[in-house]
């Protein structure tokens, strides 16, 4: 091994208890400084690359200066619905000999779906096939027709039961026109 001669940092003084590297103590909140900087950072990566990206990507949009719009008020949709067909016999014959009607009991109450049928067909109307929906807790009475067409017939027999209203829908194809019995069905006094 090699030596060297003695210089004169290899005598140290006895009352000095220190070995190696002599650092200072760090400084109070140096970590949040540091901390601070990163956020920075990390917070202009962010924007620069949502910039970038507004500009590479037509659909992404980055309002950073959203425009003052008026708010625009609201029109009243005028919906058309067809007459209510109250007299059968003011239909062509053809047209309503093409008409079936059934009736579904939406209750748990027993043979509401007969005293329904007998009141549409007391008013001259074909008679309805009866039977019990698939859910017993139906709670407000709709008639329902497939077309447009059908629309007058559908508010004639809801204005005749007491239905709530209409609706249009192909969720009954064995039928033209579908009553759903709620829990709101009132049927006719017995007379």
């Amino acid at each position: 091994m090699a030596s060297f001669p003695r210089d004169q940092f290899d005598d140290l003084p006895n009352d000095v208890d220190r070995v190696g590297a002599h650092r200072t103590p760090r400084k109070r909140g140096r970590g949040w400084v540091a901390f601070g900087w990163a956020v920075l950072a990390t917070a202009v990566l962010v924007v620069a690359g949502l910039f970038a990206l507004s500009m590479f990507d037509s659909r992404f949009e980055l309002p950073l200066f959203p425009e003052q719009t008026e708010t625009p008020t609201e029109t009243p949709t005028v919906i058309e619905t067809a007459e209510p067909v109250t007299d059968p016999a003011s239909l062509d014959p053809a047209f309503l000999q093409g008409i079936t009607i059934s009736v579904l009991n939406g209750t748990a109450t027993e043979g509401l779906s007969n005293q329904a049928a007998d009141q549409i067909a007391a008013a001259g109307w074909p008679d309805p096939s009866r039977a019990s929906a698939s859910a017993t807790d139906e709670t407000v009475t709709y008639v329902y027709y497939p077309t447009a067409e059908y629309e007058g017939v559908a508010r004639g027999i809801a204005q005749l039961i007491g239905a709530a209203d209409v609706r249009m829908s192909d969720a009954f194809p064995t039928a033209t026109i579908t009553v759903v019995l709620g829990a709101d069905y009132a049927p006719p006094a017995a007379g």
